[in-house]
């Protein structure tokens, strides 16, 4: 992939997701500051519900747009929807202009990711694509350990505007690096192919269901908030509208997990959803639980950037492609057992050190089972469907996202955990920490549910591959 006829695409297509992993780490550090300055704290979680929701959106559009135009246009309009919603935020005098921005950061990085995928599966033959989702994940090492630091220091010196106006200027270099490859490459019509035939048209009626399913996420995030009966009503009503629109989005068979290209959608949804539900009460529970300092509850997270990457890259070895499945179910096993191992540190008699060892290993999990995943995704999918099927891909993990974050947030405020956002997002390593007490019970609640879905996942990922057609 770093050859001549790859490497400029390469880089480039490295370099946007360099970007989005330093904004995460970077941005995530200096919102808690951003909204203490701009008297917003009591919107703080909407600060990220508008990011998911406008991204899980986009990434239907971003899907069939793909399919129709190829996936530059998406790509381009994409990174400039993001470093708009940077400025937007960066500049605002209050904080409702500040969400504004985050949502229109979500527009554009919806737009993105289902796009890379898409140059991935147009652009590379198929023996590279498992490097190309190697590198991917390698992309993320650097940014969760220097982005922090980064970001913590620029907030304190130069103040938290400097944190989102600066990483525009990284929008430049990926563009300009991977433009003329991408056109001559991942924008080209398949061989033989007319072109009416590769630009299917645009289904206005997914549109809708992408801007319901967003809706119905809004609403349920809102309504797991607020532990009363009137918080019933918007939860009911985000469900009908959720739940049929989930169900028209992601390929026939998702939620029963048909063999093949249903079972990869679904799994992507438990691998993502129960990782990172778990990892957004881990900071939290080492500072309620163990005494730990936020700088030091973090870095207990940290080694998985490394591992998760090393995970990665195995999976990309060539003579492991015939057992693609067993790799995701050894992932699922390794999440499993991580998110366990996590909650032994509830125990005071439990070293601290317990935790990172066991991220360490999810990482490594995470690494094999999301890249495998991605991988497959492409390996089943025609190339005039690569777009809607990767932004399937995506809606899974952004959507599982949403809904068990606010189940385990709604569940943890339940069993008196205090006052905690059902929306927190440690992916860009926040906590909400406005919570002075917790119990145990309420932390424990949260994670042995997640092992046991992490478990069930390594059951049906035996069903990744689709069923041999009879000799």
């Amino acid at each position: 992939m770093l050859g001549r006829t790859y490497r400029a695409l390469t880089l480039g297509i490295v370099s946007v997701v360099l970007m989005i992993a330093f904004e995460a780490t970077a941005v995530g550090t200096a919102m808690p500051i951003a909204a203490r300055e701009l008297d917003g704290l009591g919107l703080y979680a909407f600060a990220f519900s508008g990011y998911f929701t406008t991204s899980l959106l986009a990434m239907v559009v971003s899907g069939q747009w793909c399919d129709r135009s190829g996936p530059l246009p998406p790509l381009a309009a994409g990174i400039g929807g993001f470093a708009a919603g940077l400025v937007i935020s960066g500049t605002a005098g209050s904080m409702w202009p500040f969400v504004l921005g985050r949502a229109v950061q979500g527009l554009g990085g919806g737009l993105v990711i289902v796009a890379l995928y898409v140059v991935v599966g147009r652009a590379y033959p198929e023996r590279l694509r498992p490097s190309v989702m190697a590198a991917f994940a390698a992309s993320w090492v650097v940014p969760s350990i220097v982005g922090p630091l980064v970001s913590g220091t620029v907030t304190e010196q130069l103040g938290w505007r400097w944190v989102f106006l600066a990483i525009p200027v990284l929008v430049a270099l990926p563009l300009a690096v991977m433009l003329p490859a991408l056109r001559r490459t991942a924008q080209a019509p398949e061989p033989g192919r007319e072109e009416e035939t590769a630009r299917p048209r645009i289904d206005g009626r997914r549109i809708w269901y992408a801007v319901a399913l967003a809706t119905g996420a809004a609403l349920l995030q809102y309504a797991g908030q607020d532990l009363d009966l009137l918080s019933a009503v918007p939860a009911a009503a985000g469900l009908a509208l959720l739940v049929p629109s989930a169900l028209r989005l992601l390929p026939p068979g998702t939620f029963r997990a048909v063999r093949g290209l249903p079972t990869v959608v679904l799994m992507r949804g438990i691998a993502a959803g129960t990782f990172i539900a778990a990892e957004s009460f881990i900071p939290l529970m080492l500072v309620t639980q163990r005494g730990l300092s936020a700088t030091m509850a973090g870095l207990s997270l940290a080694g998985a950037g490394l591992t998760w990457a090393l995970g990665s890259y195995v999976q990309a070895r060539p003579r492991l492609a015939p057992v693609r499945e067993r790799l995701a179910q050894a992932g699922m096993v390794l999440s499993a057992a991580a998110i366990g191992g996590a909650s032994l540190a509830l125990v005071q008699s439990v070293p601290v050190w317990v935790v990172a060892v066991a991220w360490c290993a999810g990482g490594l999990g995470m690494g094999l089972v999301i890249s495998t995943l991605s991988v497959l995704m492409l390996e089943q999918s025609a190339p005039e469907e690569a777009g809607a099927n990767s932004a399937a891909l995506q809606v899974s993990d952004a959507l599982s996202n949403v809904l068990l974050i606010a189940a385990a947030g709604t569940v943890f405020a339940a069993l008196g955990g205090g006052t905690v956002s059902a929306t927190t997002d440690v992916t860009h390593g926040v906590t909400d920490h406005a919570t002075t007490t917790a119990h145990p019970a309420a932390f424990a609640a949260v994670f042995l549910p997640a092992a046991a879905l992490a478990v069930a996942g390594a059951v049906i990922a035996a069903r990744l591959r689709p069923k041999k057609a009879a000799c």
